[in-house]
């Protein structure tokens, strides 16, 4: 059965680059130390604009139930430290919803070009892994993931806007 698109969902180009801008000023903040307090928005925003991306990326149906669930969490968390939740609290359920971000990342990047495949490979095991080892390992070894997610979403940008502009010049 084919799946249809809704049209009044933006590009998967268009989401890609409005979750890099969100997400930009987030992991500036690891480099910067700035206040905190009030990077919980673009984070939200962040993961609101990867769940329009989900639907525009080819992926088994559990992928992208699993990207869905993901954001889902991530978007909660973001609500609950935005409202004072301590971290203890917050920060486990983040890394239970990144074994879901890292299945979906994945899966989507093995249907991708290789440059896609790489980086999202590389991020989506590194946040999946990440989650199980973080009792172990300080908080500074998941930072790595953040520059490949935005690797990884520049390079969905670039690869869909090449392939529209494809898709124009053959009509």
């Amino acid at each position: 059965m084919g799946r249809t698109m809704s049209t009044f969902l933006p590009s998967a180009r268009t989401c890609a680059i409005v979750a890099i801008l969100m997400f930009a000023p987030v992991v500036a903040s690891y480099v910067w130390h700035t206040n905190r307090e009030w990077l919980d928005y673009p984070g939200i925003f962040f993961h609101l604009a990867i769940f329009l991306l989900v639907p525009r990326l080819p992926a088994p149906d559990w992928a992208r139930a699993a990207g869905y669930g993901w954001l889902v969490l991530d978007v909660t968390v973001g609500v609950m430290t935005l409202n004072h939740v301590p971290a203890e609290i917050a920060m486990p359920i983040r890394l239970g919803g990144h074994i879901f971000a890292g299945i979906w990342i994945v899966n989507v990047s093995l249907l991708a070009i290789r440059p896609i495949k790489l980086t999202g490979f590389i991020a989506g095991a590194w946040l999946f892994s990440y989650s199980f080892v973080s009792p172990f390992v300080p908080k500074t070894a998941l930072a790595p993931t953040a520059l490949m997610m935005l690797l990884w979403l520049g390079l969905i940008a670039w690869h869909n806007g090449c392939a529209r502009l494809t898709k124009a010049e053959v009509h």
